[in-house]
């Protein structure tokens, strides 16, 4: 599996280029995602690549959406390159494991986010208000502790260069409707528990997550990336001690080295260290092999 920064794709219209994703169109109603080994730290994208990663967050997307389909339909048509357009098959290389073709949904306007742990923003509010996102929490929780019940705490999308806003629900039922909250709502926190308990018998914890849906002909889809390293916070179960930062097998390892280096988070970032890269790489082939079972570099795959 070769490594991929960048995608050219001169036979289909490139509808945007992403921190990590290519997105094309290839017809009015069908896109290509094409998930890069492109790493974002800070809202900066990073001088060298992290490779495989692309692959491991669009192979992971694949096998929890295929394991939630009855739950909620999703966007895939298929991840298979053989299946796709003829144009395409000159990048069956590049595309590889990578990428797939979808069906074009309208995406609901807010991120849907589901925290089970105390971690990150929400540690930060709970520290200066004992509440995260307009709820309430007991008192005495330490860094890191898991909820008694995990918390739906939506967020405003945001545009290119700028920061997504936690919001309240009453915020959240203003932009999309109360009616439309409620479906993602309840469907966020039932994949997400689902799925943090599965997880968990393989090592793995999930602390929190982020979900985006759309809608097509009135259905509401499981669409973008899902419960992967990069829109989630994955812990080592046999590492895990509460009252403390974590371990992860995302990104914070990078973005831990960042901090110390000095750097001022905006451009240009410092070049990455090839033990960085190497380890980072490391976190996210193993956070596959644990959650499916298979090594992604022995063309362990899944394909819808």
């Amino acid at each position: 599996m070769q490594v991929v920064t960048q995608t050219s794709i001169a036979e289909y219209p490139l509808l945007s280029r992403g921190k990590v994703r290519d997105i094309y169109e290839l017809d009015q109603d069908t896109l290509l995602i094409v998930t890069s080994d492109r790493m974002s730290a800070f809202d900066v994208v990073m001088n060298q690549p992290i490779p495989y990663k692309g692959a491991v967050l669009n192979q992971i997307t694949i096998f929890w959406m295929d394991m939630f389909k009855d739950i909620v339909e999703n966007h895939l048509i298929s991840s298979s390159v053989e299946e796709f357009p003829e144009k395409l098959q000159p990048y069956h290389e590049e595309l590889q494991g990578r990428s797939v073709m979808v069906q074009k949904a309208a995406p609901v306007p807010i991120e849907c986010i589901v925290r089970g742990y105390i971690t990150g923003s929400g540690w930060k509010d709970y520290r200066k208000t004992g509440q995260v996102c307009g709820y309430e929490l007991p008192r005495g929780l330490v860094q890191s502790q898991k909820l008694e019940e995990p918390l739906f705490t939506p967020s405003t999308k945001a545009l290119a260069g700028e920061h997504d806003e936690n919001i309240d629900m009453n915020r959240a039922g203003e932009i999309i409707g109360p009616e439309l909250l409620r479906k993602v709502k309840d469907l966020s926190l039932d994949i997400y528990i689902q799925a943090r308990n599965y997880a968990e018998k393989k090592g793995i914890i999930i602390a929190d997550t982020k979900f985006e849906f759309g809608q097509r002909n009135g259905r509401i889809m499981l669409i973008d990336e899902a419960l992967t390293p990069d829109s989630s916070r994955f812990w080592p179960a046999d590492q895990y001690q509460p009252g403390k930062s974590q371990p992860s097998f995302d990104k914070q390892y990078l973005r831990d080295w960042l901090e110390q280096s000095g750097w001022d988070k905006n451009p240009p970032p410092p070049d990455l260290p090839r033990e960085i890269i190497q380890e980072t790489t490391y976190k996210y082939l193993l956070a596959y092999k644990l959650l499916t079972g298979k090594d992604l570099l022995q063309g362990g795959t899944h394909a819808s």
